[in-house]
């Protein structure tokens, strides 16, 4: 990398008149903005200016990797095997990775899993492994690999030394408007994830009414994105993307969401949930060499369920991370929210359409998120539905149970759970799950 230092404002100019930036370029710029050489306010007009003109392949790699070199790249060299994680673009109950990561570890891929925690309308990795009593998601690097040689598996928050370009864009991104770039929005996925010293990536990029990107196509050209930097980066990556136009599975909140998970390896899981569950462990454990082919890895991920081996190996790394087992093995040992009341439906039909989106400010307002960074969350608060699209529901069936300690939301929220769920006389189509999987060959129609 060249150390010659260039002008900030000709920089910005550049991109502001459309044209593409040099790798030598954005390193500078990335590098002087970490040092406290550039302001913010010169850093907003350059984020603004590649929101409008967008950046190419090559500079969103250049970001990628400028991020990335920013702060350490955790050697794993020490950890046998292939390193593989997954990354969801995130969404409402979206309890993916607290049940695919002790499937994939207990079939010997080892899963380093740094996540974050939730903001807005969907929740956070982090916050469903803090309900579980104990349970820490903060340590240093040295524990971080410890934990992955002794169990497999590690499930932690990004540290201080990983990417912290991205931390710091990421917040100037968040009050300049300029989050939803595709390819910004890629280089702060890619550089946390390559930063975790992984082998191989598959991705789980949502699109719908709960989803960030609600367009298919933006969906697409984000998985492309991502892939493509992925592979640039010499590491195998495979997206999938998903329908998150009704919540998955049907528990939504931090604590309620860990429950379902339990559910889901004691083999009881909510069929949605664990059909994109096996597709995504299916394909880390092909991507981790223990299966020849993705069928076979989904194989592997069924049975890792059926012989309670994904389950042990859930309780083995609460426990290592100091969490409580005991509510793992006997959930109902969990207290309940004080209010836990039932949204009756005011009219017989079926359920036609759910605007996730709605669903999970329900559940913000119920305690379960965040509006801010530094708000609380309530592990105990969410909800529970007892229909998805397509169900039959008679009027006065309850759909939903609420759960709160904030007994002063309850009217409003279940107004916005009724006004959030359509129910009309005719039986919907019903939704394609997973529509197409991208990898380094382009994209491709999933018929799975």
């Amino acid at each position: 990398m060249s150390d010659q230092s260039y002008n900030i404002v000709t920089l910005i100019r550049k991109k502001r008149d459309g044209k593409a930036l040099t790798e030598d370029e954005i390193s500078y710029l990335i590098r002087a903005y970490t040092d406290d050489k550039v302001p913010d306010y010169q850093m907003s007009s350059f984020l603004m200016a590649s929101f409008l003109n967008g950046l190419n392949t090559e500079e969103a790699a250049y970001l990628t990797r400028s991020m990335l070199h920013s702060g350490i790249v955790v050697d794993l060299s020490e950890t046998p095997g292939l390193k593989v994680d997954k990354h969801s673009t995130g969404g409402v109950g979206d309890k993916l990775s607290l049940i695919l990561a002790p499937i994939v570890a207990s079939c010997g891929v080892p899963v380093p899993m740094i996540s974050g925690r939730g903001l807005g309308h969907t929740g956070g990795t982090l916050d469903k492994l803090e309900s579980i009593p104990g349970f820490t998601v903060d340590v240093d690097l040295e524990r971080y690999k410890e934990i992955l040689r002794k169990q497999n598996i590690v499930l932690v928050g990004q540290t201080e030394e990983i990417a912290p370009a991205d931390k710091r864009l990421y917040s100037l991104r968040d009050v300049t408007a300029t989050v939803e770039s595709i390819p910004l929005i890629a280089g702060s996925i890619m550089s946390k994830k390559l930063a975790e010293g992984i082998d191989a990536l598959v991705l789980d990029v949502k699109f719908g009414s709960g989803a960030f990107m609600k367009k298919h196509e933006d969906a697409a050209k984000l998985a492309k994105t991502l892939v493509g930097i992925g592979e640039e980066f010499g590491k195998q990556t495979i997206a999938y993307l998903t329908n998150m136009e009704q919540p998955l599975g049907y528990a939504v909140g931090n604590w309620l969401e860990v429950k379902e998970s339990i559910d889901c390896l004691n083999g009881n899981g909510p069929d949605d949930v664990m059909e994109i569950t096996h597709l995504l462990a299916g394909t880390m454990i092909y991507l981790g060499k223990k299966a020849s082919s993705v069928e076979e890895g989904i194989e592997k991920s069924k049975k890792a369920v059926e012989d309670g081996s994904a389950l042990q190996k859930w309780i083995d790394i609460v426990e290592e991370q100091g969490g409580d087992s005991g509510v793992v093995k006997d959930p109902d040992t969990y207290p309940k929210a004080d209010a836990v009341e039932d949204v009756k439906s005011d009219r017989s039909g079926y359920v036609t359409e759910m605007d996730a989106f709605a669903m999970g400010m329900v559940s913000v307002e119920l305690g379960a998120g965040r509006r801010a960074k530094d708000d609380d969350v309530d592990p105990q608060a969410g909800f529970v539905l007892h229909k998805k699209i397509g169900d039959q529901v008679e009027k006065g069936e309850t759909i939903a149970t609420l759960h709160t300690n904030k007994e002063e939301m309850l009217v409003s929220a279940k107004k916005g759970m009724l006004d959030a769920i359509t129910i009309k006389d005719h039986e919907p189509k019903s939704l394609r799950k997973i529509t197409h999987r991208v990898d380094k060959d382009g994209i491709h129609d999933y018929d799975g």
